[in-house]
């Protein structure tokens, strides 16, 4: 038998895709380049908050960070 998975979006998205944005202050992150990042995409939400795959131009690879991790470019 298969199994249906329904994906349910609970809680508002602040960033949308192709948007700006930057990793916050507040968070430690050891090999993160500074500047300006793209959301590429929304994720599902873990631990209770949402997720998004982002892109630095110049960088060849890609990173998950939680909704909390980002500001505003």
């Amino acid at each position: 038998m298969s199994e249906v998975r329904e994906l349910k979006v609970t809680a508002r998205s602040r960033f949308k895709v192709g948007q700006s944005v930057r990793l916050n202050r507040g968070f430690p992150y050891r090999d993160a380049a500074g500047g300006d990042y793209k959301v590429l995409c929304e994720l599902p939400s873990r631990d209770g908050e949402v997720q998004y795959r982002i892109k630095r131009s110049g960088e060849p690879y890609e990173r998950v960070v939680k909704e909390g991790e980002l500001d505003h470019a």
